[in-house]
């Protein structure tokens, strides 16, 4: 276990200078095309409550495609960690502007106050983010299990759906038995169905 923890930390590693030597442009450009992709894509198309992400550095932007949800008149939902850290919640979002807040470790978060609460099981498709993956779906995410403790919670009929940069998606990643595996990839270059 502690070979395969080694594993996904160097990738982390990797993945992190390879996104480093990208120009602000090219990160722009190929997150449009991501974007374009996405809202090309018929599971999304057709989704009415769609679970989204705040990005982290080593993540596809998710600002962008969040707005464009909500002005789709999407149901757009954000997950959050609840106590204990096995629970989550996942809430409502109209306005990034309004509805967000900052959590203890200075991370942005819907506000429970004011984002009204959605139930697991009324989620049409889930955008789960990574930092890298593989055509089987596997997943490297940033390390906490956040995501690994969220997908199995979500509806079998739910589509896990991955956005990642083309470079991002491996040969193999490495896998634990807790680790959960994500439906399909969308990359700037093609979209990816698990095989």
């Amino acid at each position: 276990m502690e070979e395969i923890k080694e594993k996904k930390y160097e990738i982390r590693r990797q993945v992190a200078q390879q996104l480093a030597t990208l120009s602000d442009d090219e990160l722009l450009e190929r997150n449009r095309q991501i974007e374009d992709r996405l809202f090309d894509f018929a599971n999304f198309l057709e989704a009415k409550i769609v679970l989204l992400y705040l990005d982290g550095k080593l993540e596809v932007a998710s600002r962008r495609i969040i707005e464009k949800s909500c002005s789709l008149n999407k149901i757009v939902v954000l997950p959050v960690p609840e106590d204990p850290p096995s629970k989550i919640m996942l809430l409502k979002v109209d306005h990034l502007d309004t509805d967000l807040t900052v959590n203890a470790a200075g991370k942005p978060i819907p506000d429970p106050v004011r984002c009204k609460r959605v139930p697991m099981d009324r989620i049409d498709i889930a955008l789960i983010p990574g930092v890298a993956f593989d055509e089987k779906g596997g997943r490297i995410g940033m390390g906490d299990g956040f995501y690994d403790r969220l997908i199995p919670k979500l509806p079998a009929t739910t589509r896990k759906v991955a956005l990642s940069f083309d470079d991002q998606v491996l040969s193999q990643v490495p896998m634990e038995p807790h680790d959960k595996h994500v439906d399909i990839i969308i990359t700037e270059k093609r979209v990816i169905y698990k095989i």
